[in-house]
């Protein structure tokens, strides 16, 4: 029974003869001596009880199982090399499935993606994004960001980032709001949930027996404040995601008042390990967090 170990020297020194034919160019080619090169090569042959070689003499002729042999080493040499230049070369590749909700995407996660690709450009990040409903398993995600209060059933949650809201509207419209009370006579542009604005109103100030007006229910943060772009109403939404319009003028918070019901959080099965990648994007979305919090 052949030996289960066989060292790579020998095992190089034969592969190497085997493509010149000669123990000498594979000598120049392993920057060892021609006479080592042989070492190695009886060497082999003593552990597979076989001959590789026929010794002529001017030159090498391979045996039968010799030939057997040399495709199956130069095949896997190949591969070695190839493998090593990748790895040697960072150009390797690993397939990171994230799911987003939009709000976050689009308002925090899509400006930065740059410098995680520089930080990281190995990972082949693969976004999809949602309105706050994702199914981590049938999605195959390996994670999701999402809005909420971290209870999740059957996920690790990580809290991210807060995500007070507050009214946004266009200067037009900000202009004729003296006080909290005056969105009552707007158009609200909300969610799903019809308690924000309750709750905000509430924070505001305004008794809990305020009249309800008229809305338009969005699935969509990111609808939801274009519409207000579009001066369709005021929207209640968190200023953080949208901090290029308030900056740039194109929309307007009229008070300071916030309400928060929830915050973004980075979320996975509690039965998924975590690969490499999955470590560098949850290590890097924390540090650019942390980083914004600190100049902030």
């Amino acid at each position: 029974m052949v030996r289960s170990y066989l060292p790579l020297k020998a095992l190089r020194a034969f592969e190497a003869s085997a493509r010149h034919l000669s123990f000498t160019r594979a000598a120049e080619e392993l920057h060892v001596t021609q006479a080592a090169v042989s070492h190695q090569v009886k060497l082999l042959e003593g552990l597979l009880k076989v001959p590789l070689f026929k010794r002529l003499p001017r030159g090498l002729m391979l045996t039968q199982e010799g030939e057997l042999l040399l495709p199956v080493l130069t095949s896997s040499f190949d591969q070695m090399s190839h493998t090593l230049d990748r790895l040697g070369e960072r150009s390797y590749r690993e397939v990171l499935n994230v799911g987003v909700v939009g709000t976050f995407a689009v308002g925090w996660l899509l400006p930065r993606l740059a410098d995680f690709h520089n930080a990281y450009p190995f990972v082949d990040l693969r976004l999809s994004t949602h309105n706050n409903r994702a199914d981590l398993a049938a999605e195959g995600l390996d994670f999701a960001i999402r809005f909420g209060t971290g209870a999740w059933h059957g996920t690790a949650a990580q809290p991210l980032l807060p995500a007070s809201l507050s009214v946004l509207c266009i200067p037009d419209i900000a202009a004729r709001l003296n006080t909290p009370a005056d969105v009552l006579g707007e158009t609200w542009l909300r969610s799903y949930r019809a308690d924000e604005w309750t709750e905000w109103l509430l924070a505001a100030g305004l008794p809990r027996s305020f009249p309800m007006t008229k809305s338009i229910v969005f699935d969509s943060s990111i609808a939801m404040v274009e519409a207000a772009l579009q001066g369709a109403g005021v929207a209640l939404a968190p200023p953080l995601m949208f901090s290029r319009q308030l900056n740039s003028g194109a929309l307007v918070q009229p008070f300071d008042t916030t309400v928060s019901l929830g915050g973004y959080w980075l979320t996975r099965l509690q039965t998924r390990a975590e690969t490499h990648a999955m470590a560098c994007f949850r290590q890097w979305l924390l540090t650019a967090i942390n980083l914004r919090e600190a100049n902030s």
